[in-house]
């Protein structure tokens, strides 16, 4: 999500700290998905990889590709 895409809106306290933040239900949304999509590939990192050929070989084995 491009940060400066993002409307916020500040609920400050009285000695003018920002104490919240508000968000449009869409940006809400879309920064609860990036969030799911980061913890998806931080699980993933230890998982071994393979070569793009190697998939290819893979789908095609498999009638996908």
């Amino acid at each position: 999500m491009d940060e400066n895409r993002v409307k916020r809106q500040y609920i400050v306290s009285k000695s003018g700290e920002k104490t919240f933040v508000v968000l449009s239900v869409e940006d809400s949304k879309r920064l609860m998905e990036d969030i799911q999509d980061l913890a998806a590939i931080a699980e993933r990192t230890n998982e071994p990889r393979i070569s793009l050929e190697e998939l290819e070989r893979n789908l095609k084995a498999d009638g996908l590709l």
